[in-house]
């Protein structure tokens, strides 16, 4: 990814190359400016690399028109913002069924309900924005991001604008709802806590990936303390193949 910035050229990312089998929940990790955000936006198909290709599902999206790009995304993919993006004029129940709507779905309201319910928010299914919390707001916005059942679920700092203790129930919620949705989970985060709960870290510095690994809580805080990574452990996996594994999601 290399976008133009004061009459030059600045590279974002740089060879990144990477397969995530469907299922496996990843945290993608490195220092503000790595490319952490910019990497999750390819992955959904909001933005597009200027050279390379991405898989989602199986499919090649890096050639895809904004509509059918769009019509895809609803069906595979869950994007969960760092900074919510709830629709401020519509309560937290309108904010959920709006995509079940979008798709077709003819319970939306039930649906957005009993999503509402699950992340333990009953009691404020009429709430605008403004009357939630921040926590209360993300757990809108991770109803949201379920709502349709995609098999792909991406999330950007979930936890960065939350407080310690609301952020671990986020983490608690989002892993509780992959487990019972056998979804696959990746999400962009500072928090070594969470990091630790993923099956697998992908380390960014630089705009390139610098290790690929599955490291215990000790390991992976050391790094982010020193700043090291362990390049021994970077994998060779090319997102771009064409012979990539059928099973994978990403």
């Amino acid at each position: 990814m290399v976008l133009p910035a004061a009459g030059r050229s600045v590279t974002i990312l740089d060879r990144i190359t990477f397969d995530i089998p469907a299922k496996q929940t990843v945290a993608i990790v490195g220092p503000s400016g790595s490319g952490k955000s910019t990497l999750l936006g390819l992955m959904a198909g909001l933005d597009r690399p200027t050279s390379g290709s991405i898989q989602l599902d199986g499919i090649d999206i890096t050639a895809m028109g904004e509509s059918r790009m769009a019509r895809f995304r609803r069906e595979k993919v869950g994007y969960i913002f760092q900074s919510f993006h709830l629709i401020p004029t519509l309560t937290a129940i309108e904010n959920v069924a709006v995509p079940l709507e979008l798709s077709g779905e003819r319970r939306a309201g039930e649906r957005a309900a009993e999503l509402l319910a699950a992340v333990g928010l009953s009691s404020r299914m009429e709430h605008y924005p403004v009357q939630l919390s921040g926590g209360e707001q993300q757990r809108v916005a991770v109803a949201r991001a379920f709502a349709c059942r995609p098999p792909i679920l991406l999330a950007d700092e979930p936890t960065g604008n939350l407080d310690s203790s609301t952020g671990a129930h986020v983490i608690d919620l989002l892993l509780s709802l992959h487990r019972d949705s056998s979804t696959t989970l990746v999400l962009v985060t500072h928090d070594a806590t969470l990091a630790s709960s993923m099956q697998r870290v992908l380390s960014l510095r630089d705009g390139h990936l610098e290790s690929d690994s599955m490291p215990s809580y000790s390991e992976f805080t050391d790094d982010v303390a020193t700043g090291s990574t362990s390049k021994d452990r970077v994998s060779s996996m090319d997102c771009s193949s064409s012979d990539r594994p059928a099973e994978s999601d990403l």
